[in-house]
């Protein structure tokens, strides 16, 4: 889960400084030996600067832990962690002073560690402050935040918003309480406030409805699953929709002898606290993360390598039909998450008045529309088509965090309205610019066998999946496979 990949980052974070302690180390001693004027350029060469290169990256270490430098970076001020750096650095080099005194090394240039921590200082604020601010900047964006929808408005609910509060840098927002008992003697009516501006919005009567209108990550149970009606139907409900779900404790889940159809279950710590999971999603945390990570750098390098490309794409979708370049269009995103997809447009300009004329042409079953000779498509778009290289400006939202290099395919908001409970848990997973769907006949099969396959694609998701899939794809684009 999120502990996963707060590990990760964590580790990274400790590498990076590493790394940042020993490129300051090197760059201080070419700069003292061969680049400053005159007398002040030159090292002696009896010390081990080796040695000494290795004893200022254990110590800086050392020191970076004792001022709680990896503290959660998304829980404290830029102000402070930058005089958390300066106060580690300079104890840091304090402490290879004295260690450079007792084993005797006199004739280690005082320049050279003046300018390892200048270097050392200036790297090591811009590192932090490159991860610090990208945080930051994700967090406050909707696709980055975990919505949790918590079940039940007493005291265990208090717990959970208390213990979210109290980690601000967990990445989670609070979309709201249901109450389990309306009519209850200590009940809430809607509107009214639980906790430090947490409020009540509905009660176990609208649970189904917000599950599909709002996007809700994860279902936090803060009630004794015993004293809720239903509780079998309410969670298999959230399972098929491939909702995470958590049960605060005293493992009620066996109270209620529920059996998942899809989900693990395992036990979890949410910020602090002791919960009972179920989780259809993937279990490889860190390879989700990998994953992650994998669709920004190939994002980034995909819009650099190809831009000559995309500019011959731009032109030539200019200069062939009035409209714009670019064709954006509100999709689905994870849970729901509504966002602006990019492709390059392939249509005239009037191609959304005139779907209604040719609904009944549609050669999909399901809420999708599909025609082979669409009269809306222009003769560069249906290159573009065929190609799929009308999809090339997709990277710009992989690398905006909306969407992966593969995952299922974002659907309109209309076509969701119309999926059934289970073909929902497709948007359990970040979308993609190709899938199972794209490699296996793409609009030749059906409504329900692309769903299903997406489905597959979630339940045995690897890394290798991954990677074969954009193999096949690339083979797909030469083979003319797009509509």
């Amino acid at each position: 889960m999120l502990r996963d990949k707060e590990r990760l980052l964590l580790n990274f974070n400790k590498a990076l400084d590493l790394i940042l302690v020993a490129a300051a180390f090197l760059a201080a001693y070419f700069i003292k030996k061969y680049l400053l004027p005159g007398e002040l350029k030159g090292l002696a060469a009896e010390p081990n600067y080796l040695l000494i290169l290795v004893l200022a990256v254990a110590l800086q270490y050392l020191t970076f832990r004792a001022f709680s430098l990896y503290d959660s970076l998304g829980s404290q001020r830029f102000h402070d962690l930058a005089n958390k750096i300066l106060k580690s650095v300079a104890v840091g080099i304090l402490l290879l002073l004295f260690c450079l005194y007792l084993v005797h090394y006199n004739e280690v240039s005082r320049l050279l560690i003046g300018i390892f921590t200048l270097l050392l200082i200036i790297l090591l604020t811009a590192g932090k402050a490159v991860i610090y601010f990208s945080l930051r900047y994700q967090r406050q964006r909707d696709c980055h935040a975990r919505n949790v929808l918590i079940v039940g408005c007493g005291r265990m609910a208090v717990e959970a918003i208390k213990a979210i509060a109290k980690n601000p840098a967990s990445g989670y927002r609070i979309l709201g309480c249901l109450e389990v008992e309306p009519s209850g003697k200590d009940s809430l009516p809607v509107g009214a406030e639980v906790y430090r501006g947490v409020k009540v919005i509905g009660s176990l009567d609208d649970y189904a409805s917000i599950l599909l209108a709002r996007p809700v990550d994860e279902i936090i149970f803060a009630r004794l699953l015993d004293r809720i009606d239903n509780i079998t139907e309410i969670i298999r409900f959230a399972e098929k929709l491939g909702i995470i779900i958590r049960i605060m404790p005293d493992f009620q889940i066996q109270r209620i002898m529920y059996r998942p159809e899809t989900a693990r279950i395992f036990m979890d710590k949410f910020v602090g606290m002791p919960t009972i999971v179920l989780s259809s999603t993937p279990a490889r945390e860190g390879e989700l993360v990998l994953k992650s990570a994998i669709d920004y750098l190939g994002a980034a390098l995909g819009l650099v390598a190809l831009s000559p490309l995309l500019l011959a794409i731009a032109l030539a979708v200019k200069v062939t039909s009035p409209g714009p370049v670019l064709f954006t269009q509100e999709r689905c995103g994870l849970h729901g998450r509504l966002f602006r997809m990019f492709k390059f447009r392939t249509m005239y300009e009037d191609a959304e008045k005139r779907l209604d004329e040719l609904k009944d042409k549609n050669e999909m079953d399901g809420p999708v529309f599909k025609m082979t000779n669409d009269p809306r498509v222009s003769p560069i778009g249906r290159f573009l088509r065929r190609t799929s290289l009308d999809e090339l400006p997709q990277l710009i939202n992989v690398l905006r965090g909306e969407m992966s290099l593969v995952g299922p395919r974002p659907p309109i908001p209309e076509e969701v309205e119309q999926y059934k409970p289970w073909q929902r848990r497709r948007l359990s997973m970040k979308p993609g610019l190709t899938c199972l769907w794209q490699v296996n006949g793409r609009n030749g099969i059906d409504f329900e066998k692309w769903m299903r396959l997406d489905l597959q694609y979630i339940d045995n998701w690897s890394l290798w999946l991954d990677m074969k899939l954009l193999a096949q794809t690339v083979k797909e684009v030469f083979m003319f496979h797009g509509r």
